[in-house]
């Protein structure tokens, strides 16, 4: 049986500054969340990363290194524990009014995808099926990469 692999080309650039955020979710109850960490472009409002993962430190690690290839030299965030505990704070900026493109992008990723809306008839019953939705949303729109 021959596979047809297609060949994805990467391509990473430096980015200066940086917005992160996370958004709550859940999995068949309000008991059993589930986070969408995520870090935005400053200047292009483009995902550069993301991890779905519980409201812990241990995610804000994955993201973290997930960026690094990036050299980004500047993070924009709100006063979640995880960032002050993590980031330099020479690089860390806290406050509302360097993250509007990243709270703009909640809004867009709530309204395209219903698992993410606050108040909602759609869940996920699994883990795996929540994250695999959510996860091809944002590599088909904002990667433009089918999986």
């Amino acid at each position: 049986m021959a596979t047809n692999s297609a060949q994805i080309d990467v391509s990473l650039g430096r980015v200066q500054a940086a917005e992160m955020d996370e958004m709550w979710s859940f999995v068949q109850s309000k008991q059993q969340q589930r986070w969408l960490w995520h870090t935005i472009d400053h200047a292009s409002g483009k995902i550069l990363a993301y991890v779905l993962a519980p409201h812990e430190d241990s995610a804000f690690v994955q993201l973290k290194a997930l960026l690094q290839p990036f050299g980004i030299t500047r993070f924009f965030t709100d006063g979640w524990g995880s960032y002050q505990r993590y980031l330099d704070r020479q690089v860390h900026i806290i406050g509302k009014s360097n993250t509007q493109k990243i709270e703009r992008k909640h809004l867009t990723l709530r309204t395209r995808i219903k698992r993410l809306a606050r108040k909602t008839i759609c869940f996920s019953k699994s883990i795996e099926m929540h994250d695999l939705v959510i996860g091809l949303f944002i590599n088909r729109y904002e990667f433009g990469l089918l999986i």
